[in-house]
């Protein structure tokens, strides 16, 4: 018998050089922890328990349950957006999946870094119509940059490796990861790091000399330029390069819906937020401009109206990390393909150079945008009904809350409210569902936003209407200490749809009223449910009532809180560009603006 001194390994023990073997769902929780993930956000079931009994014993990574897996989708979607690192949310299959799908397709619109992880039902059983089999690769191919399906538990390693790889770099954005029940619950040598091997997929930051060059000359040549700032520059987290080269060229910006933040609001080169509902210097600007500079934007309906009247007499250098998108609406001059802040970082020793010979003079611009904002300042008249002006109540929480806070807000006339009337100062303070519009992402987009910022102070701004959606994640934060601060905007009605209803309907209010104040029987009572909830309920209906409310959800971080605030019904969001007509017919006032042309 040997010294005890001198062990001898017994015929099982494997050498270091061999991998541990794991099962698939070991290899998804250990794959997810090799990849930094810290948060995620997911609901249970059938085809994904296996990973979901390994996860209870993690002790790097802290699972939020939520009450919905939508809540769960725009969740993570709050949490990447507020912090810039990837939001991941799981579900099981079938309707688990599913419900994802509504949050999937923000992310996509809104190039929102998502790892979606779904159970599916064992390989054998696929294609057979099994209990809770849904396609959900299949469904998501259109809203996600990639979709896999796994059915071995060997991929899981360079499967997620590749999803994350896709889903945070170039254009960011969804990736789904299916993954069947026998490949979570069959094991295999777990390899890290996997050999990631994706062909094709080789994202351009850096843009091309003589395209940068081409753009500098153009816009040292131009008189009217404006920088056209969309939600790419947050994602390329390029404020800092945009700040520098805008007080260099001194020309004016505008930051649509997804960049609010991107320049600060406080700068004096700043017009506001362009489109639909942007603001007249801001709208015009774009409409006389001879150059327009559009960084990371998309050329949206919301902000070009009808197409062939934007910007008529406008060259266009158009910088965006996809290249689908330039030329996609309005053809460029000077297409860049590349990363926003690489792009902007070469772009400014090129402009310095073009301006020692072309002498931009930007002078009579300035002194014609300075005449749009004395003569259109952005502002609400105060409503004559005896209820809370929403504008004003608004712009009071932003007042108070400050920049460094974080802003969720749901989709409609509060949206639009909060993104003209709070000051935002930096990226990540303002989170929204930009293109795809959803209803119902403030409550779950703000948990997420605070479980990503704990230390920030977050609001969901949000609408009676939209916070009905998913308001039962009130015991998602409840539970899990999230205190974060809900206003519901609350009129009573589906506010955005019956404004439209009053200016194109001749006033016929089809279906929008909800009975949720004012003068009915409020259904459901906020400050009952909030109370359900394990929330503080707060009711405003005075003016003076609301800068104490608004203080009292500030200091109370035991619990969520959420503030009932009944404003007029019959306030508008102005400025409007009405659908289908050029941004010219810009509309300031209903008593005072040009006739709309319906087409």
């Amino acid at each position: 018998m040997p010294p005890e001194s001198t062990p001898v390994p017994g015929p099982s023990a494997p050498s270091r050089s061999e991998p541990p073997v794991l099962t698939g769902s070991g290899a998804i929780l250990a794959s997810l922890e090799k990849l930094g993930v810290t948060d995620v956000f997911g609901l249970p079931g059938g085809a994904i328990m296996p990973f979901y009994d390994e996860l209870m014993a993690s002790t790097a990574i802290r699972h939020i349950l939520v009450r919905h897996e939508q809540g769960a989708g725009h969740a993570a979607e709050g949490y990447a957006a507020a912090s810039g690192r990837l939001g991941v949310c799981i579900a099981t299959s079938g309707p688990g999946a599913t419900n994802l799908v509504t949050a999937i397709a923000d992310a996509y619109m809104d190039s929102v870094p998502l790892l979606a992880i779904t159970g599916q039902v064992f390989s054998t059983s696929m294609g057979t119509d099994a209990f809770q089999e849904v396609d959900i690769t299949g469904i998501t191919m259109p809203i996600t940059k990639h979709s896999f399906l796994v059915t071995k538990p060997e991929d899981v390693p360079g499967v997620l490796a590749a999803a994350v790889h896709i889903a945070t770099t170039g254009r960011p954005g969804p990736v789904l990861v299916d993954i069947t029940k026998d490949a979570q619950q069959k094991s295999a040598p777990f390899l890290w790091p996997p050999k990631i091997d994706l062909p094709g997929y080789r994202p351009v930051t850096k843009a091309h000399g003589k395209q940068i060059n081409a753009a500098a000359q153009l816009i040292a040549e131009s008189r009217r330029p404006v920088l056209y700032v969309g939600g790419g520059v947050i994602r390329a987290g390029a404020h800092a390069e945009l700040l520098r080269f805008a007080e260099e060229t001194g020309a004016p910006v505008v930051t649509t819906l997804m960049a609010r933040g991107a320049f600060p609001d406080s700068h004096q080169q700043n017009l506001g937020m362009p489109g639909m509902h942007g603001t007249v210097p801001s709208v015009l600007a774009l409409q006389e401009s001879d150059l327009l500079i559009a960084l990371g934007a998309r050329f949206d309906d919301r902000v070009t109206g009808k197409v062939s009247e934007f910007a008529p007499h406008a060259k266009v250098i158009h910088v965006d990390i996809d290249p689908a998108e330039i030329g996609k609406i309005r053809a460029a001059d000077v297409p860049i393909v590349g990363d926003a802040r690489e792009v902007l970082i070469d772009l400014l020793p090129a402009y310095r150079d073009a301006a020692k010979t072309a002498k931009p003079d930007f002078s009579d611009w300035w002194k014609r945008i300075e005449s749009l904002r004395t003569q259109y300042p952005l502002g609400y008249t105060m409503p004559d009904d005896g209820l809370l002006s929403p504008q004003w109540v608004i712009e009071k929480i932003g007042e108070l809350s400050g920049p460094e806070a974080v802003y969720a807000a749901g989709v409609g006339q509060h949206q639009m409210w909060a993104a003209q009337f709070i000051k935002y100062e930096r990226p990540g303070a303002w989170l929204n569902s930009g293109g795809a519009g959803t209803m119902g992402y403030a409550v779950p987009a703000a948990m997420g936003a605070k479980v990503a910022q704990p230390d920030r102070l977050v609001w969901a701004i949000d609408g009676d209407g939209c916070f009905q959606m998913t308001n039962q994640e009130l015991a998602t934060c409840t539970i899990n200490e999230i205190p974060i601060k809900v206003a519901v905007i609350n009129n009573s009605s589906l506010g955005m749809v019956r404004q439209w209803q009053t200016l194109f309907y001749d006033g016929r209010h089809s279906f929008t009223d909800l009975n949720t104040g004012h003068d009915t029987a409020m259904v459901p009572d906020f400050i009952k449910l909030a109370d359900a909830y394990g929330a503080l309920g707060i009711r405003v209906t005075k003016p003076e009532e609301v800068e104490p409310a608004i203080r009292l959800a500030m200091e109370t971080n035991d619990r969520p809180v959420v503030i009932d605030f009944v404003v007029s019904r019959d306030a508008m969001v102005w400025p409007m560009v009405p659908q289908g007509v050029g941004n010219s017919q810009v509309q300031y006032a209903r008593d005072h603006a040009p006739e709309w042309e319906r087409e």
